[in-house]
């Protein structure tokens, strides 16, 4: 699935937004659809896009290459659950010639783990040396509740097998008032028992998915209160190039990350921009922006009305987010879901 894109100068053009920030990290949404129904995420009874909105593979290629072209470093792949989509991994393949020439750094991937069994070891041959697990309790009746219907022990075995394909794995928890709040320690023990990162994220008020955010939100500046009274942190200055900050534990030797879209701003840095499926670009995932990039990859064998566009849009990019939960209407911050924009 080799797709070339020009040389040409004026198509390697850096993304820099207006205050500043070089753009080098892209996530790409490869599907809106999911094999769970995880409650703060989807709906239960969810409407999909019609395969006739979604970009191929072949334009996903393209797409990516030409983000890559200008200056991205950092690709990771999401949905949805990424590995559900039909010949996903013939594109991770293709991606990864990005790699071998040097274009790109890492190429990456968050997945639920319930089809990582099945494709670890491919993974592994393409260069992906770290991926993301969405993970929030390691109880088999209450990861079903959450998911709604999901299998615990098939997203274990899908761990276990990247971790035996040599990928690093590093275990994305939600942290939810009243579910898995009191949970935390042992999901840390768990993780960092298995030389696995644990990172901690807040609720995001995006979509709408009939539960009240009130109920759900738990602010991490509350939890990790209440973890430092079980285990010596230390704040960490490295990152992964995402937004979350790093503790190191000294009983446990690990580390945890904290998300904290809601009780501290964390764009000061941003140098993420998100595409979805249909070649939306969004670069702000708490904003309504939004830049048609189908249009322009279907108009032209070349890329350079893409390369303009994609310039038009890094030149919008706000300088953060405004999430917020509202208490008076119980309405999300962001109309549109975390499994359409790309978690």
């Amino acid at each position: 699935m080799t797709v070339e894109t020009s040389d040409d100068t004026a198509l390697t053009r850096p993304m820099t937004d207006p205050f500043g920030r070089r753009i080098s990290y892209l996530r790409v949404s490869v599907t809106d659809r999911c094999d769970l129904r995880c409650f703060y995420c989807m709906s239960e009874d969810m409407t999909f896009l019609p395969k006739a909105d979604l970009l191929t593979l072949e334009e996903l290629d393209r797409l990516c290459s030409a983000f890559i072209h200008k200056g991205v470093k950092k690709l990771r792949l999401t949905g949805g659950e990424p590995l559900v989509r039909r010949n996903v991994m013939g594109l991770v393949r293709s991606l990864s010639r990005h790699l071998k020439s040097g274009a790109l750094n890492e190429l990456t991937m968050t997945t639920n783990a319930t089809q990582l069994a099945k494709y670890a070891s491919e993974l592994a041959d393409c260069g992906v040396r770290r991926i993301n697990v969405s993970l929030d309790t390691l109880d088999a009746d209450k990861f079903r509740t959450i998911t709604r219907w999901g299998d615990l022990d098939r997203v274990l075995a899908g761990i276990e097998a990247a971790q035996t394909a040599g990928i690093a794995v590093k275990i994305n928890a939600v942290a939810l008032k009243n579910m898995n709040e009191d949970e935390i320690p042992s999901l840390i023990d768990w993780a960092h028992g298995k030389g696995m990162a644990l990172t901690l994220i807040e609720v995001m008020p995006m979509g709408e998915i009939g539960e009240g955010r009130i109920d759900q939100y738990l602010p991490l500046s509350l939890l990790r209160s209440r973890l430092a009274q079980k285990y010596t942190m230390t704040d960490l200055d490295e990152t992964t190039g995402g937004p979350a900050r790093y503790v190191r534990v000294a009983e446990t030797g690990g580390t945890i990350g904290f998300i904290t879209p809601m009780t501290h701003n964390f764009c000061e840095s941003c140098n993420r921009v998100r595409v979805t499926c249909t070649g939306t670009l969004h670069t702000c995932l708490g904003h309504e922006d939004a830049s048609d990039l189908r249009k322009p990859l279907r108009a032209s064998a070349s890329d350079e009305q893409l390369s303009d566009a994609i310039d038009r849009a890094i030149g919008l990019k706000p300088k953060g987010h405004d999430f917020i939960i509202d208490r008076r209407h119980n309405r999300p911050s962001v109309s549109r879901h975390m499994s359409v924009t790309g978690g």
